[in-house]
């Protein structure tokens, strides 16, 4: 199935960007600036967004880059579980988002072969439409990485990039949303 992203139809979902673990995240310094242009783009088109932190007490809270950008619509969200939709909280504010049209879920954050493709694999049984930001997810190896997009892919999943979801949102150009998210890509 075929599908473009609609920023009506959307939730922006980032998956455990946490103080602990991101130093050793492959190309974390690559990451941040792209979560970052999801987070801005969310913010201009009413995306609403979620983040989630695996078990805070260990792995830290959420890294400063993306605590900072995160528009004033956005939840965060503790859990233990790695894939989030086992998480009571967050799999009520997934559902109940869904129930207001928003079953297109864009995922980003760490790790890409274990959290991020539990929650991605897992929401997609549920019924989501799932796309997860190629260059704004990563792991600690790139072997990871490779893997997860094979599984997801095979799963149903979309593998996109930060431009893709930013210009499908968008859906046309020439408006000021274009000119100011636009001018994020460069």
């Amino acid at each position: 199935m075929t599908m473009l992203l609609d920023a009506s139809r959307s939730h922006l979902f980032v998956v455990d960007v946490q103080q602990r673990l991101f130093p050793a995240i492959l190309d974390g310094e690559k990451l941040l600036p792209r979560i970052g242009i999801l987070l801005r783009a969310a913010e201009r088109l009413a995306v609403p967004v979620t983040v989630t932190e695996q078990y805070p007490k260990g792995l830290g809270p959420t890294v400063d880059g993306v605590r900072d950008a995160l528009p004033g619509n956005a939840v965060v969200l503790e859990k233990m579980t790695f894939s989030a939709a086992y998480d009571e909280a967050i799999r009520e504010r997934v559902e109940g988002l869904k129930r207001e049209g928003r079953d297109q879920l864009v995922i980003c954050g760490t790790e890409a072969h274990v959290c991020v493709l539990q929650s991605a694999l897992k929401f997609r049984q549920m019924g989501f439409e799932v796309a997860v930001v190629a260059d704004a997810v990563s792991s600690r190896a790139a072997e990871s990485v490779s893997a997860a997009c094979a599984r997801l892919l095979h799963a149903g999943c979309h593998w996109v990039t930060t431009e893709m979801v930013v210009f499908e949102w968008l859906g046309r150009a020439g408006t000021d949303d274009f000119r100011a998210l636009s001018a994020l890509i460069k």
